[in-house]
């Protein structure tokens, strides 16, 4: 890789990270409703679960011991991990009890799946190309459900002709981010940053196209940016 393509990489990655950085803050207007609210309506936690995770396993990747030169993927997911842990935070806080196991069962269950990861990672594998590998099948899984987690919505937005819980911004925000991190993937090939977020440059696109085909009928009060801000799903992340 030549000097030239690495300092493209470098700014293209910088550019994944600001961008990340507005996928991971853009539920910040369905926080706030739901503070206001002091309710989680319909809105769903599914979206920020998937994106811990997703956090949690791309900052493992990047870990030196797994894929060296890797500091924007640590740095920019630790930011997103922060961010959507507040965001559980508020749906525990406001949202039922039901809510609130879920949650709770889904984030353990989540640090015993890393942890699992983790010790086979370290245990069995001991190149950087064969932990990096091992690790990165894990988040390209991971991450295409982050990135298709707000379709999990699909058939509410269909049945109701409304986008009032389908944010999007969180859509657009995914979109672009699935799209700068695969050039940043192409520049100096990493097959795992290129699958997921290949794939979530897609399932960004089918929500943008799902959202320009309902809004029309989305009742006017529904699109007030409050509830533009609404969210329905990762978040989630960001490489």
């Amino acid at each position: 890789m030549t000097m030239d393509n690495m300092q493209i990489r470098t700014i293209v990655g910088i550019i994944g990270n600001v961008i990340s950085f507005f996928l991971f803050i853009s539920p910040a207007p369905t926080i706030w409703r739901i503070f206001r609210k002091k309710s989680v309506e319909e809105f769903s936690a599914d979206p920020y679960i998937f994106c811990v995770l997703n956090c949690l396993l791309w900052i493992f990747y990047g870990l030196p011991f797994n894929h060296p030169n890797s500091t924007l993927v640590v740095t920019i997911n630790g930011t997103g991990l922060v961010l959507e842990l507040i965001y559980l935070i508020v749906f525990l806080t406001y949202g039922n009890n039901k809510v609130r196991k879920y949650i709770t069962c889904a984030l353990v269950a989540e640090v015993i799946v890393v942890g699992a990861i983790a010790g086979a990672d370290l245990g069995a594998f001991h190149t950087h190309k064969a932990r990096s590998t091992f690790v990165g099948a894990f988040c390209v899984v991971c991450g295409i459900f982050m990135y298709g987690s707000p379709l999990t919505i699909m058939w509410k937005v269909i049945k109701t002709k409304s986008v009032e819980y389908m944010p999007l911004p969180l859509s657009v925000a995914a979109f672009l981010n699935g799209c700068c991190w695969t050039a940043y993937a192409l520049l100096k090939f990493d097959l795992a940053i290129l699958i997921a977020n290949g794939t979530g440059a897609v399932l960004g696109f089918v929500q943008l196209v799902l959202y320009a085909c309902f809004w029309s009928t989305t009742p006017k009060k529904s699109r007030t940016p409050p509830v533009n801000g609404g969210d329905g799903v990762v978040q989630l992340q960001n490489v």
